[in-house]
């Protein structure tokens, strides 16, 4: 451990699944140590993320049907522990949650260059060294290992990247769990400049995806609330639809080649409704509910592709950092918390009144 590296930190801990009492802010923990290919970050700023709160609440059991927000702030009252994680394996407590993560790398370990000290970094969220680059097979930073909201956390050197640029922590902060599901769920349906409708395009995830589908040249058609429309509108939407408008009376049948959606729920047919014969599906959240009503005639009459997007390519977050060091995106930070008021920043994402990204700020 470096020389003016603490041997304990203030750190979010979560003890079990549950509501929001079930995550315990301390002082006394002890700082991780970088093994051979980590390195230790000083963290600058962790945003929140609704894998964050789902994992908490134990939304991936198979016995939760309900949308995550029925459970966000007290929890489910059943929860199959077994299979309440992104990897199906039971979640060792405490742990340290935080998908995203922006700080300073402050010291290396076994086999790390030397060099690396200083940098400023975000760490990919979907991790494959510690599953030895299986396909298919990630660690989720701040599930399957200690994460982000702490004021420092270790992670493989190979996917803790560098990003040269003048965007604030914040900022940077905002990108790895919302911007690599966005470019993911891009990548894997191919989108190019074509036609492409996106559901809750006024969350992070949502925004990213509207920004990085018009970098790619698509016409972009986000379903949002109608007081977030001019937000949406402002992060590169062509055209904004009210989410309990009439989806195909508004978009039109067989209007669209690509759906990106994160809502699911009950108002889930009429996206396929809306895609065009050939059409891609793809989907990585399900805000709303994860049961659907799919009727099989409209997935096989219309030769339609669905794509189930958790894992990532490499080149993903490779694109990412290129996209930020080129200045082709810039998130929308909404808000700031301190990270002792975890509390309260979780209950304001909830509550769904903001456009963009909630960040917290660990103490110096």
């Amino acid at each position: 451990m470096a020389d003016d590296v603490p041997s304990h930190m203030t750190a979010v801990q979560l003890v079990g699944h549950g509501g929001i009492e079930v995550l315990e802010y301390r002082t006394d923990v002890p700082v991780p140590e970088a093994g051979a290919g980590e390195v230790l970050i000083k963290v600058a700023a962790a945003g929140v993320n609704n894998t964050d709160i789902n994992t908490r609440i134990g939304w991936y059991s198979k016995k939760v049907s309900e949308a995550t927000n029925e459970g966000g702030a007290e929890g489910f009252d059943e929860v199959d522990d077994a299979d309440a994680t992104w990897s199906g394996v039971p979640m060792s407590f405490p742990r340290i949650q935080g998908a995203d993560c922006c700080g300073h790398i402050v010291a290396v370990g076994e086999g790390v260059d030397d060099s690396r000290i200083g940098e400023r970094v975000i760490v990919r969220n979907m991790l494959r060294s510690y599953v030895d680059y299986r396909p298919y097979e990630c660690w989720t930073f701040g599930s399957e290992c200690d994460g982000g909201f702490a004021q420092y956390a270790k992670a493989p050197a190979r996917e803790t990247h560098a990003v040269n640029c003048d965007w604030s922590n914040a900022e940077l902060a905002s990108i790895p769990c919302a911007y690599s599901t966005a470019e993911n769920m891009l990548h894997r349906a191919g989108l190019g400049a074509e036609r492409v409708l996106i559901t809750g395009a006024s969350g992070g995830v949502g925004s990213a995806a509207v920004q990085l589908a018009k970098r790619r040249g698509a016409h972009v058609t986000a379903v949002a609330s109608a007081s977030k429309a001019d937000d949406v509108r402002a992060a590169g939407a062509d055209e904004v639809v009210d989410r309990n408008a009439d989806l195909v009376a508004a978009v039109g049948a067989n209007s669209t080649d690509v759906v990106v959606d994160l809502v699911a729920g009950e108002g889930w047919p009429p996206l396929l409704e809306v895609l065009k014969l050939g059409g891609r599906y793809a989907t990585a959240g399900a805000i709303a509910g994860p049961l659907v009503e799919l009727d099989v005639r409209t997935l096989y009459l219309k030769d339609l592709t669905f794509y189930g997007c958790t894992f990532q390519e490499d080149v993903v977050f490779e694109n990412l950092v290129s996209y930020i060091e080129r200045g082709e995106i810039r998130p929308l930070v909404s808000r700031t918390f301190p990270l002792s008021e975890i509390a309260a920043a979780q209950e304001a994402f909830l509550a769904k009144t903001f456009t963009g990204k909630l960040v917290l700020i660990p103490p110096a």
